[in-house]
């Protein structure tokens, strides 16, 4: 298993009509929704928003009124073939005036998937952990390296540190001399060498 760590886009233009492929890492439906509203704002007046996605347990798309079959499932198959998870694909599509027919279609939304994926950094997954831990503002040099192999999503500077991580049991282990580990929950994290 694969994802992403970072929003990508790719643009191109075949017939008149622009395509805009956006990569996002998501880790639920909430994501998928917040994101598609997200991009709808930021790409107003195009006429389609079609998309894929894959979670751990859940996956879905939409031809956004493209004929059947011609956008949502062959993003979805571009995303399954490179054995991706937790990504949203959108493609934007502004209609140039010119159709494309169905097969034309196809290659449109496949291509310009396949070609967002290629712009991104792929990650192996792993079993990880997601973390709250708080430390002393004299430790922080020494626990910034022991999560140099981990995520830092978040850090509050109070009178104490507080970082939200995703690393492995292992590091969170080193971290337990260092650090007060708030709370833990297990997750699918990426795996940084």
């Amino acid at each position: 298993m694969k994802s992403i760590i970072k929003k990508e886009i790719y643009e191109v233009t075949i017939k008149n009509s622009k395509f805009i492929g956006v990569i996002i890492p998501i880790e639920s439906l909430d994501d998928v929704k917040d994101n598609i509203n997200d991009i709808k704002e930021e790409y107003k007046n195009a006429t389609h928003y079609c998309y894929a996605f894959t979670l751990i347990n859940n996956k879905g798309f939409s031809d956004d009124g493209e004929p059947n079959k011609t956008a949502g499932i062959p993003i979805l198959n571009v995303i399954e073939d490179n054995n991706l998870v937790n990504v949203l694909v959108i493609v934007i599509r502004y209609f140039g005036g010119i159709k494309l027919g169905p097969g034309g279609l196809i290659r449109a939304y496949s291509n310009t998937c396949k070609e967002v994926i290629n712009k991104s950094t792929l990650v192996e997954l792993i079993n990880g952990i997601e973390a709250s831990i708080t430390f002393s503002y004299s430790k922080e040099k020494e626990v910034n390296y022991l999560l140099k192999n981990s995520i830092i999503k978040n850090k509050l500077y109070e009178e104490n540190c507080t970082y939200i991580i995703e690393t492995t049991k292992e590091i969170l282990d080193s971290l337990s001399n260092v650090a007060i580990i708030n709370y833990t929950y297990e997750k699918i994290i990426p795996k940084l060498n």
